[in-house]
């Protein structure tokens, strides 16, 4: 009999067959320890009371929670019965969410008791949802999660996959309305770990701490889908604190780290900074935003080979490594594209770039995303020929070494959450007083950049009240720090709004 060309297997499954004794996760909250073998079965039981709830292949199972285990035994568990994984970024405000709960249409949605209220306030805008799950004390009308204790941790009749069956979908920040949906496959999540163990020399002796937030794809892929691969150690937290992770560094026998600058800049603040004992990190990497020098340097002195990163949900998270021998020689380095990947620079015309010159990156291999959820304008815009237009200007040198200059479109990145003026600018608009607006990205000590905007106003103005608007209508990230009132905004000589003269100090005061 003819096999699939493209098919795909349980990881989970696999790797339990294969080290079934070996810990696999770690709780650093309370210290429970789960094998391989553990996990396996309690993604197995969840995978059982999702298909008992009518959950199958395709069905969309949105979850609005916090750092728990109950949401990596979801990332197991619905890629194992076809279901799609939609993570619900819970930094966006209601009013954000529920346009994307209505084009996701899923069947089903768990949530943590964090996020209580907010669920609450969505729900009306779930017309397709069938069962609200709480993964502790459920309110009236939902069930609880810990129900799949009473099912078996045998899968049988699931469905045959591919690798080109969706996995996930992780949004990204909207140019205009609402924040896209990069639909991850199998496919894409495997050649991620792939290309990750390969090229990072990642193996089952390794362990990581996972800090970042698990609806963002640097969640799952930088480091624990690729553990799991690997037969290595995931320590869940239930987000960033310093002085713990100090703690995890010192006592806990993690071998990677990843965060963004912010975070960082956090840890050389904290008092234990001076005194604490690196030796045992094999790789501090940084993601989310381009990170400052004096932070890397830092790290340097301390005999840390702390390096850049760079990654993008639709290129599913990783994509170059710097060896460490060159940190310091290539500084500012994102490094060489990791195997399976494909990159080049292009000119505005679309010409390829000589070595050294600046353009657009682009990105090709079976890790980019199959596209956005339900939106093919968007996909066709940004995957062209199988490329992916990143947006990101970057220049790749005689050696074939890359580094990121910038983003070439307005987009700016506030503690490592991207944010997009002309969301902003529409939302300042919709304000019965604002007649015009603009927002540039600043820089700012904190949080590497944050929000400015303009307005024209008209009267009866009052900035207390925009804001105000704006908290409803926006993630805290996206706020503006500082709202700028004029009689007019500037405009080219084309007539467009001249934002690189909003961005100079004159103006902006």
């Amino acid at each position: 009999m003819k096999q699939p060309s493209h098919f795909t297997s349980d990881w989970l499954d696999k790797r339990a067959r294969l080290t079934p004794d070996r810990v696999a996760l770690i709780d650093y909250a309370s210290g429970e320890e789960t094998t391989f073998a553990a996990w396996n079965a309690r993604a197995n039981r969840t995978a059982n009371y999702l298909k008992s709830l009518g959950v199958g292949k395709g069905d969309r199972v949105a979850v609005y929670a916090s750092n728990r285990q109950e949401y990596l035994d979801l990332f197991w568990a619905a890629p194992k019965i076809g279901a799609i994984l939609q993570n619900l970024n819970w930094r966006l405000t209601v009013h954000e969410l529920k346009g994307i709960v209505a084009a996701g249409e899923p069947r089903v949605l768990v949530y943590s008791e964090d996020w209580r209220a907010q669920v609450e306030e969505l729900k009306p805008a779930c017309n397709t949802v069938e069962h609200v799950i709480a993964m502790t004390n459920p309110g009236y009308g939902e069930i609880e999660f810990s129900e799949r204790e009473n099912f078996s941790d045998r899968l049988e009749n699931v469905p045959e996959l591919t690798l080109d069956d969706p996995w996930g979908i992780y949004y990204t920040g909207g140019t205009t309305g609402l924040p896209k949906g990069a639909v991850l496959t199998h496919g894409n999540m495997t050649w991620n770990s792939v290309n990750t163990l390969t090229s990072w020399g990642m193996h089952g002796q390794h362990k990581a701490a996972l800090q970042l937030p698990f609806f963002h794809i640097g969640g799952p892929n930088i480091f624990m889908a690729p553990l799991v691969h690997a037969g290595g150690t995931t320590i869940l937290c239930s987000g960033f604190d310093p002085d713990e992770t100090f703690d995890l560094v010192e006592h806990s026998g993690i071998t990677h780290y990843v965060a963004v600058p912010t975070m960082f800049q956090m840890l050389q603040e904290h008092p234990r900074w001076q005194a604490a004992d690196f030796s045992r990190l094999e790789l501090v990497i940084s993601g989310g935003a381009p990170c400052p020098l004096p932070i890397m340097e830092k790290f340097w002195q301390r005999g840390v080979d702390f390096k850049m990163g760079y990654g993008l949900t639709e290129a599913s998270g990783n994509n170059f490594w710097l060896p460490p021998e060159m940190v310091r020689e290539k500084i500012g380095s994102v490094g060489y594209p990791i195997f399976h990947i494909d990159m080049k620079t292009i000119r505005e015309d679309g010409k390829s770039c000589a070595a050294g010159e600046a353009g657009e990156l682009l990105i090709r291999g079976p890790h980019v995303a199959a596209g956005y959820w339900r939106n093919p304008e968007a996909t066709a815009e940004t995957i062209r020929d199988g490329w992916l237009h990143t947006g990101d200007t970057a220049v790749c040198d005689s050696d074939g070494c890359y580094s990121i200059l910038g983003r070439s479109k307005e987009m700016f990145i506030s503690g490592g959450e991207n944010v997009y003026p002309a969301e902003i600018e529409s939302v300042l608009m919709a304000h019965p007083k604002v007649l015009e607006a603009a927002v540039v990205g600043v820089p700012h000590e904190t949080w590497g950049e944050v929000g400015r905007a303009f307005v024209v106003a008209d009267e009866g103005y009052s900035e207390q009240d925009l804001r105000a608007f704006l908290e409803q209508r926006l993630a805290r990230y996206k706020l503006p720090r500082a709202i700028v009132l004029l009689d007019a905004l500037p405009l080219t000589a084309i007539g467009k709004i001249d934002k690189k003269l909003l961005e100079s100090k004159e103006v902006s005061k």
